[in-house]
């Protein structure tokens, strides 16, 4: 599906394919492309083969690439579901950036795309001051500030689970440790690339984006950086808690191998006391003998478990 954003005399017209022979700079947005749409419109606008084939197959790394009359730019972003924040959506795009044209090409619906249109359509002319190079940025921006809202979940749920771990280690948390040790592997994989993209897009030089429109991308690479720093301190929190509930788990253990020992050291004397006591002797059978039995059974226990309070063993 192809939807054109035109921009012509102040104006923001929407519409499908029949705008995009009419003059005037042109943000073109194809979702769910096809091999038969990304044909036309690279005979159109002399898009180079190889970055149509990117197109059409995802899970490309995020790069930038120039060609006699365009730029080809991959860039990835996240989406996480409500109720878990492991469960990431990479959303890929593709962005042609020509002098009079700019092509996005994009699988699935992105919410800070669509921010970025309404505004558009709200304030048409500024965006024709500024170029379609800031209409670029303003998707780069959009597109990397929506991970700041996932690792801020990310490390709210890191610090509870932290708190429970110290509280109540339960074998669930180790799993839901692993899980988000694979999320925080999964935004490091795509967003350590990503940064060099955009410290590309940052330097001047690069054709069809202005000097003006490269400090914006410098503040776009400024956030990647802090994103990166965020997944590195999310990190070490994780290796934090993961050793917190080794010790933990080992300490309930040492806990339970104490308690299991005392309950053995109080009742082995009694065994040799009953074992005693109870041989069939002449001498056994005297009254002295029975209360000294007695005597034994209840004494010795409870000497040794005074024994152990003063040692603080229990």
């Amino acid at each position: 599906m192809i939807q054109v954003l035109l921009l012509n005399e102040g104006k923001a017209l929407t519409g499908g394919e029949e705008l995009l022979d009419q003059p005037g700079p042109k943000w073109i947005d194809v979702v769910q492309p096809t091999e038969e749409v990304m044909k036309r419109l690279g005979d159109r606008y002399g898009l180079h083969k190889l970055a149509i084939e990117d197109c059409l197959h995802l899970d490309q790394r995020p790069k930038l690439e120039e060609y006699p009359n365009h730029q080809f730019l991959v860039l990835q972003g996240f989406t996480a579901k409500d109720g878990n924040v492991c469960e990431l959506t990479l959303h890929e795009h593709h962005f042609f950036l020509g002098p009079e044209w700019l092509i996005s090409v994009h699988e699935l619906p992105f919410e800070g795309m669509e921010a970025v249109r309404q505004r558009v359509l709200i304030d048409p002319q500024t965006m024709i001051g500024r170029g379609l190079d800031f209409l670029l940025y303003l998707l780069t921006d959009a597109m990397v500030d929506r991970n700041f809202p996932i690792l801020d979940r990310f490390n709210d749920e890191l610090e509870d689970l932290e708190s429970a771990v110290f509280e109540n280690p339960q074998s669930e948390q180790l799993q839901r440790i692993f899980e988000m040790k694979r999320a925080l592997v999964t935004l490091r994989k795509v967003l350590s690339p990503q940064r060099d993209v955009l410290g590309l897009l940052a330097r001047r030089g690069i054709p069809n984006v202005g000097e003006r429109t490269a400090l914006y991308f410098r503040d776009v690479y400024d956030h990647l950086v802090r994103l990166y720093e965020q997944i590195d301190a999310g990190r070490d929190l994780l290796g934090n808690v993961m050793d917190g509930y080794l010790s933990m788990v080992a300490n309930r253990t040492n806990d339970i191998t104490k308690q299991l020992t005392i309950f053995a050291t109080i009742f082995l004397p009694l065994s040799f006391i009953t074992g005693f006591f109870g041989q069939n002797f002449d001498f056994l059978s005297h009254t002295g003998f029975f209360w000294l039995m007695m005597v034994s059974v209840v004494g010795l226990p409870v000497t040794l478990l005074f024994w152990f309070k003063s040692k603080q063993w229990i």
